[in-house]
Order: structure tokens, then sequence, then C-alpha cells
């Protein structure tokens, strides 16, 4: 892999209470590539999003990094001040979310709010950033840019509008754009549509991408690589294919095995049994051991790491062995 845009390395985040501190993200480390799209894939509550929230600094109080780093082009942003980091959010990372209508103002046209944006981050003059404004319209596939670049955010259908937010995500050409589950609200067709678009941009403009969903279809269409998270912890991470068809960890043996295949004799899914634990009732050990079906002892006891595990990695004790 190519020198990493993003390193999130031993992240921890936790949330301070008033019977005591619970721990959402647990030692997470990954790193993106330019131009590579990372998939992250867990049951909700696995930490997906509070991960993505840290690295753009939207961390909601009481929440709060407890430990870790988080680097952009091989700098610490992680312990920047509030105004510092304000100015990288946006022009060097860029946030797509699930709601488009939560990031977009009603009371103001989708041009004005381009504009605001390419003016506040970029050295261009008003009738230039509305020039850019319509180009970028243009370029997420937005029809008669320079018509629609006067309407408002409610005269878009729900996949015009995630196009509009796309197109601000990228109004200052971030390094690296944080996408939070960006076609949940969507119908597959434009799904399909917001995929092929993402991917698009990745190649032609070289940008890193954080994909976080719980859509393993969305991550098989779009990711290079995935990492499965899982009470806060990546239990795998590895490439999109390989994780898909043979993966390495039981919880993601489980999650692959619940996914309907039209070509498949299965008469039953597969069933992951049990729920995924609360944050002040994560058992000793590996955190799935309750509901896997392979555990043994030492499951119960001892926290496994990742370690390499085929193609993958992963933190399972299976794989111990072909560790030694």
């Amino acid at each position: 892999m190519s020198q990493p845009l993003l390193e999130v390395k031993n992240l921890h985040i936790e949330f301070p209470t008033r019977r005591g501190i619970l721990k959402a993200v647990d030692d997470v480390s990954f790193a993106i590539a330019p131009g590579e799209v990372l998939g992250v894939v867990g049951e909700s509550g696995a930490g997906k999003s509070l991960t993505g929230a840290a690295i753009i600094g939207l961390l909601e109080p009481p929440g709060r990094i407890a430990g870790g780093q988080i680097l952009l082009d091989g700098k610490r942003i992680d312990n920047l001040p509030y105004e510092q980091m304000r100015k990288i959010r946006g022009r060097q990372i860029g946030a797509i979310f699930q709601d488009p209508l939560t990031s977009l103002n009603p009371l103001y046209t989708v041009g004005r709010q381009l504009v605001e944006t390419i003016t506040t981050h970029l050295e261009l003059s008003e009738s230039a950033a509305r020039d850019r404004a319509i180009k970028l319209l243009e370029e997420v596939g937005i029809p008669a840019a320079r018509e629609r670049v006067e309407h408002y955010p409610h005269q878009f259908s729900g996949g015009m509008r995630q196009r509009v937010v796309i197109a601000l995500a990228l109004a200052a050409e971030p390094k690296v754009i944080i996408a939070d589950e960006p076609t949940t609200a969507l119908d597959v067709s434009i799904q399909a549509q917001i995929i092929t678009l993402l991917k698009r941009l990745c190649r032609d403009h070289g940008t890193a991408v954080m994909l976080v969903t719980h859509d393993m279809g969305v991550i098989a269409e779009t990711a290079d690589r995935v990492a499965v998270m899982y009470a806060g912890r990546v239990v795998e991470i590895g490439p999109v294919a390989d994780v898909i068809h043979k993966p390495q960890h039981p919880y993601t043996v489980g999650l692959m095995g619940s996914i309907p295949e039209f070509e498949s004799k299965r008469e039953r899914l597969i069933q992951i049994d049990g729920a995924m634990p609360r944050l002040d009732a994560i058992p000793p050990g590996c955190a799935f051991n309750p509901r896997c079906s392979k555990v043994f002892g030492k499951c119960k006891t001892t926290r496994p790491n990742l370690m390499p595990a085929a193609s993958s990695s992963a933190a399972c004790w299976l794989h111990e062995r072909s560790v030694a």
C-alpha cells in the first residue's frame, strides 16, 4: 500500500457516566491510502460512526478521545484546538452523512451553500466560486446544474439531495472523505448511482474514503478493503473479496452467512444467536465469546489482538497456531 493519507492508531473513545467510564471504541487502528475506499461494517453500536466522528472532530460531549492518534498526511490532528480543526474539516476532510436534510440548510439555495463553503476554504472570488459550484453539481450528476444551483434543498429528490451533499463534501478538494451511511436512506437504484459516483470520485481525485455502513452489499460494490467492527474493536480487516468469500473471524462468518444468495440452495440463513453486549457489560476475553460456536477456554479470559489469518487479519485465538 502506498503512503496512507489517513492513519488511525490505537484509538480509544470513552463516555464518562455516573456509573463509571464506558469504552465505546477500544484500541482501533487502520490506514487508508490515496484513492482507496475502506469499508467499515458492523452492527449498530459497534463504534463505526463514533470512529468517523472522532476523525472529523465532531465527537459529541461527553464522548472524548481517551487515547491513540489520528494522522492526516502524516500530521497528527486529534489534539488540535477547535479552530484549527474547523479549518481542516471541509478543506482537507470532507463528510457525507446519512440524511442529506440534516446537512443542508433549508433556508438557503444549494448554490449559496456551495459558494459559501468554497469561499471559506479556497481563495476564489464569488463568481469563480459560483462557476466551481456549477461544475461540482455537474460532476455529481445533477442535470441542468446552471438552473438548479438556484433551487432550495426541498426542490430536490432524496437521491439528488445526497448528490448535493457529496458536491459539498468535495467543494474544497479534500484529501479524505468520511461517508457515514451515505446510501441508507435511498432506494436501491439510487444507491447504485451513488456507489458508482463515489468510486469514480475516488479514482479521479485520488481521495481516500472511509465508508461506514451496515450494508455488506454496498461494501462489496464499493470498498477495496473492509474492517469489521464488533463491540468497539476491529475483529477482522482485509481485502474485500477475501473477507466476504473467506471470512476468518467467527463473527464475520456469521455476518456473511446471514446475507441471502440467489444461487444458494440453503433453506435457512445462518443466525448469530444473542446480541452484541452493552458497553457496560462487555465480557472478559473476546467480546464475541458468548455468541461464538467455536469458543474455547482462552477466549473467555484473554482478549485477542489482530493476527495474520490467510490474506486478512483477525482478532481470534483460532489463528494463534498459524502465527506460531
